[in-house]
């Protein structure tokens, strides 16, 4: 009876150490990716002298974080397993937008808030989706919902909704990543040429 109360406990605390690791991740650091520079904006004639501020984007909880996020039904959010963004979210997708109105050669400079710029335009964003859509089709979706808004006069001078798929080519995270930075890179082209074509 006593060998069994001491075989009971220590099964009890070998399932408590298994939960725990496994609530902690274990020791192996999760892989870490970033969203690559857009490549897709092309440098064209007539530029701009335009000065842009891109905010910092708004998003829901599940996709202001680290995390990547899975729907295996579009009513529920998972995780990709031992996965994460180098940085939040929107801060990653601010940061990149710089990067493709820079790239695009056609303004006279784009900025984040504080860096002192003479603003003409602010480019407000908001993230709706950024996900793997699990639920039958497997691939990325990215919807980015932006306002061109005169910082002059805070008027709004237009407002849509963009949304660009990716299929996810492979098994891996590592693929569903890239299906995810294959959508955002056409997004954010789309973007880009919707609002050069605004200021």
């Amino acid at each position: 009876m006593h060998a069994a109360l001491i075989r009971s406990g220590l099964l009890a605390a070998l399932a408590f150490g298994l939960g725990a690791c496994a609530s902690l991740g274990g020791t192996t650091p999760p892989d870490t990716y970033e969203i690559s520079s857009p490549t897709t904006v092309q440098r064209k004639a007539g530029a701009t002298r335009a000065q842009l501020l891109i905010p910092e984007p708004t998003a829901i909880k599940t996709l202001d974080s680290a995390q990547i996020v899975i729907k295996p039904t579009p009513y529920t959010v998972e995780y990709l397993a031992n996965s994460q963004w180098s940085d939040r979210l929107p801060r990653m997708v601010q940061l990149r937008f710089v990067q493709a109105f820079e790239n695009s050669g056609r303004v006279a400079a784009v900025g984040v808030p504080g860096q002192g710029l003479a603003i003409d335009y602010q480019v407000v964003m908001e993230i709706r989706r950024f996900e793997i859509d699990a639920d039958g089709a497997n691939r990325a979706v990215v919807e980015i919902a932006v306002k061109a808004l005169n910082d002059k006069t805070g008027a709004v001078r237009a407002t849509r909704v963009f949304t660009q798929t990716a299929p996810v080519s492979g098994a891996g995270n590592a693929s569903y990543v890239a299906a995810l930075d294959a959508a955002f890179d056409r997004t954010s082209a789309d973007i880009v040429a919707w609002m050069l074509k605004l200021v």
